[in-house]
């Protein structure tokens, strides 16, 4: 089977760069690796042409869409039977191609997605938002598991899509705002085979700081109410969450003002989830540091969605603006 590789990139050679070295060291061959340049300021030309000795790659530059309608200017010049998205900030183990040919020869699947994971090469700062995002003790935790919240649904870090698929569906038809979950959501609901292929992780680096971070989540907050705006029944109960513990801090400040009997007990389970999330990151990462950034992370990540959740639940919802 021959794999199409689709990199959407916008502004960040150096990552490109790093993705590209690990795509070398891959034991299964048979891929090709399509970086599209999306009206970068700062491009990866040089970077990406200096690997065509060592990796069947094409370079493409066109003008800035984002990244939904940027992976398909590479869908429709992919070669290959399988496409596979992956973001840019991501480093690919070696056995990745290897692991998930392996895996749709004996399961097929027509679309797949795949868990992510902190590498060791990555700051402490990269390793606890990888914790937070994946921790059982956030939301992060119905990500890249089998159980889990209604059905499983790939995201765009790492996702693959059969080319019948695509042919049949077409690509994304929003480029950004949880355009990945919508096509996720629209291949299944064509009647193809959608699944985690658990072993096919990526190492995903994310954000650098926690300002950055921020930012992501409060966007990926607001993003939830645009993928219910197209399909309402993938709002669920687990997606309130991080809005419900925003609500709770605030009541957990105030309360520690006027009302001294309840915030003994609002600053008891505050207490016990922090040290779950310390102790949890510790065991995970084997460091104290990585701990104690895992439980900032953490609350970034909760008061970050709760609050871009709720800002668009308020407008696009209730208030109804588009």
């Amino acid at each position: 089977m021959l794999f199409s590789v689709i990199i959407p990139l916008y502004n960040r050679p150096q990552e490109i760069k790093e993705l590209l070295e690990t795509l070398i060291h891959q034991t299964y061959k048979r891929f090709e690796v399509l970086v599209i340049e999306d009206g970068s300021a700062d491009d990866a030309e040089d970077i990406v042409k200096s690997f065509e000795d060592k990796l069947d790659v094409r370079y493409f530059k066109k003008p800035n869409e984002g990244q939904g309608f940027t992976r398909n200017y590479g869908f429709a010049r992919a070669k290959g039977d399988y496409f596979v998205i992956f973001d840019s900030d991501c480093l690919i183990p070696e056995n990745y191609f290897e692991t998930v040919n392996n895996y749709l020869q004996n399961n097929w699947l027509d679309a797949y997605g795949g868990p992510d994971d902190s590498h060791p090469s990555f700051t402490p700062v990269q390793k606890a938002i990888s914790y937070s995002m994946t921790s059982p003790f956030t939301t992060g935790g119905i990500r890249g598991r089998k159980k889990g919240i209604g059905e499983f649904t790939p995201r765009s870090f790492n996702m693959g899509v059969s080319r019948k698929a695509w042919e049949t569906v077409g690509g994304f038809v929003i480029t950004r705002s949880a355009e990945d979950l919508e096509y996720s959501i629209r291949i299944r609901s064509a009647g193809f085979k959608i699944g985690l292929i658990p072993d096919a992780k990526v190492y995903h680096k994310r954000r650098t700081n926690f300002l950055q971070f921020y930012k992501q989540i409060h966007f990926f907050g607001r993003a939830r109410i645009n993928l219910y705006k197209f399909f309402p029944s993938e709002l669920k109960l687990v997606h309130f969450f991080p809005a419900v513990f925003t609500l709770g801090l605030l009541f957990t400040v105030l309360v520690n003002f006027f009302w001294a009997s309840a915030a003994k007990v609002c600053d008891v389970l505050l207490l016990v989830w922090i040290l779950l999330i310390f102790f949890h990151a510790w065991y995970k990462n084997q460091s104290l540091k990585v701990a104690f950034l895992s439980v900032i992370a953490a609350f970034t990540q909760l008061v970050a969605y709760g609050l871009g959740f709720m800002q668009d639940f308020w407008k696009r919802v209730v208030l109804k603006r588009s």
